[in-house]
């Protein structure tokens, strides 16, 4: 028969309610253990791009794209001196052309009857010219007749006056005739001086109509000087030798007064023509030294001229090239410029961030002496050149610090890098 043991019971209760204590004793410490731990730091690849913070000297630059363009004394633009219709082509854009090289041919027959017309008026002028001058001179010849026998006159009674003066003396002839022969010498001495002045006046009327004679002729001989050029150009010539670029019409086009008929460029004087970005281009000067990376070659330039106007964003800067041009180098081949500013003696620098312009405060993750965590600090920079920018405070020499972007990690003060 079964004997009651109530101590073992008792000892078993005990021995569950000390099992549960424990258990919820273990679980309330794993609990509060969890809740007190700090969460985990986010993991970042260690292959990030780092910089080391250095103490010297900063050359600040600026770089921009471009493009080989040539140079403004080594281009010429052919335009169409008068309305006409292109007749041929003969040369097509990439061939080399010498001076007298013949383009292409223009007709205009309004202009072959400009010139016919012109001619025939020259023609006239200077019919009309001979005629006046034959008639002036006819009329000259004539007058200093009549002038000549005026002074033939006047002189023989100056003659007769003074005869009669010396028999009027010797009482020979009256004083009657005296006074006759006297006021007829005088007579003619006022006719002889008005004479002279008509002859000075004629000369001078001759003179002025002549000029006038003179100056149609010219007017004529220049309208057709001028019909005679422009019949001329309609055989278009290359003016300069070089390579032609351009021929932006077609045979039978109808091409007006003014209009480009072909570009001629010499490739061996080219000049770059950068965009740079309207904040970076304030401190570029004329004369700054600048390189040109032609993909083929690296050549050195100057500065000759900074745009004044912005155009989507960048400013227009010409750089003249120094040295010889690389194997390729041609008109309109793309290029990348740097232009060299000027250099900071004795300041840190560092790397330029991915994120962040110069003179501003930006929050960078400086790696840790062991090279496992980064944590974020504030950093002042200053002025910045292509690749490095000028660090104010926040950083000291040899601290290295992460440039690129770290916007995924911006909650995070701290990573860890793997």
């Amino acid at each position: 028969m079964d004997i009651s043991r109530p101590d073992l019971k008792r000892k078993r209760v005990r021995r569950k309610v000390v099992l549960l204590l424990v258990a919820l004793t273990v679980v309330a410490v794993a609990v509060m253990s969890v809740l007190h731990l700090k969460p985990a730091l986010p993991t970042v690849d260690a292959a990030v791009w780092t910089d080391t913070v250095k103490r010297g000297s900063l050359l600040r630059q600026v770089r921009g794209p471009g493009t080989l363009v040539p140079r403004e004394d080594r281009v010429r633009l052919i335009p169409a001196d008068t309305d006409a219709t292109v007749l041929r082509i003969r040369v097509l854009p990439g061939a080399h052309v010498e001076p007298d090289s013949v383009i292409m041919d223009l007709v205009d027959p309004a202009l072959e009857q400009q010139v016919l017309d012109a001619k025939l008026a020259l023609t006239s002028a200077k019919a009309d010219y001979a005629n006046t001058r034959a008639r002036l001179e006819s009329e000259m010849m004539a007058q200093r007749a009549g002038a000549a026998t005026v002074s033939d006159d006047q002189k023989q009674a100056q003659l007769q006056a003074q005869t009669d003066e010396q028999l009027f003396k010797l009482g020979v002839i009256s004083g009657l005739s005296y006074s006759a022969s006297k006021g007829k010498a005088q007579e003619l001495r006022e006719r002889d001086d008005l004479e002279t002045q008509r002859l000075a006046v004629n000369k001078n009327t001759i003179a002025t109509q002549m000029a006038v004679q003179t100056a149609k002729v010219q007017q004529a001989q220049a309208l057709l000087d001028l019909k005679e050029k422009q019949q001329s150009a309609l055989t278009v010539r290359a003016g300069i030798a070089g390579v032609l670029t351009e021929v932006p019409h077609q045979v039978g086009e109808r091409v007006t007064a003014g209009t480009t008929l072909a570009k001629v460029v010499q490739p061996d004087q080219l000049k770059a023509s950068l965009k740079i970005a309207e904040t970076q281009a304030r401190d570029i000067q004329i004369g700054q030294p600048a390189e040109i990376d032609t993909h083929n070659g690296v050549i050195g330039g100057h500065v000759t001229r900074i745009d004044p106007a912005v155009v989507n964003g960048t400013v227009t800067v010409d750089v003249a090239l120094d040295g010889a041009l690389p194997t390729g180098a041609r008109p309109d081949l793309s290029v990348d410029g740097t232009i060299d500013l000027d250099r900071m003696r004795d300041v840190l620098y560092v790397g330029r961030p991915a994120v962040g312009g110069e003179n501003s405060t930006m929050s960078l993750f400086r790696v840790a002496p062991d090279g496992k965590t980064a944590t974020r600090v504030p950093v002042k920079v200053g002025r910045a050149s292509v690749n490095n920018i000028q660090v104010l405070a926040g950083l000291e020499p040899g601290d290295t610090v992460i440039l690129s972007d770290m916007s995924r990690w911006d909650t995070a003060d701290k990573v860890r890098l793997q």
